[in-house]
């Protein structure tokens, strides 16, 4: 789960780098309470999860206000999937986002929580992915 962290972040502690100017106390797309495996120590703990701008933040507390100091921050556009993994955990309401190298996992509160908190994932993913820009496309036709 290491490299999870090292491939969406460089490293593992989030820093003022990882924010890209986002202004994570303002309005969220979403937030709430998920509990996340932690990447040394293996045990379940209860976070603050924030989702905003293709960026997905956690903290120990909920009240989250500019002086906050998020504990980690994955970008988005660095993950392929988000999915339900209560089959993989064996676990009611988990699921998993996952990057080339890794997976994460995260259970929530509710059958509700968990589909809420997959599509708006998923939708962040959808958003912030790089696809082809206008100069990018080749167009072999004008070349004559």
């Amino acid at each position: 789960m290491a490299s999870l962290w090292r491939a969406a972040m460089g490293s593992t502690q989030a820093n003022a780098d990882d924010y890209d100017g986002v202004e994570f106390w303002g309005t969220p797309e979403r937030a709430g309470w998920l509990t996340k495996q932690g990447e040394y120590i293996k045990t379940w703990r209860r976070r603050w999860f924030v989702l905003k701008q293709g960026k997905l933040f956690w903290f120990k507390e909920s009240t989250v206000t500019r002086a906050s100091k998020p504990r980690g921050v994955i970008p988005v556009a660095s993950c392929l999937t988000v999915k339900g993994a209560e089959d993989v955990l064996n676990r009611q309401f988990a699921f998993e986002l996952s990057t080339r190298n890794d997976t994460m996992y995260f259970i929530a509160d509710s059958e509700k929580e968990k589909e809420d908190w997959i599509n708006s994932i998923g939708r962040s993913i959808v958003q912030h992915s790089r696809s082809v820009t206008d100069n990018e496309i080749l167009d072999y036709d004008s070349r004559k």
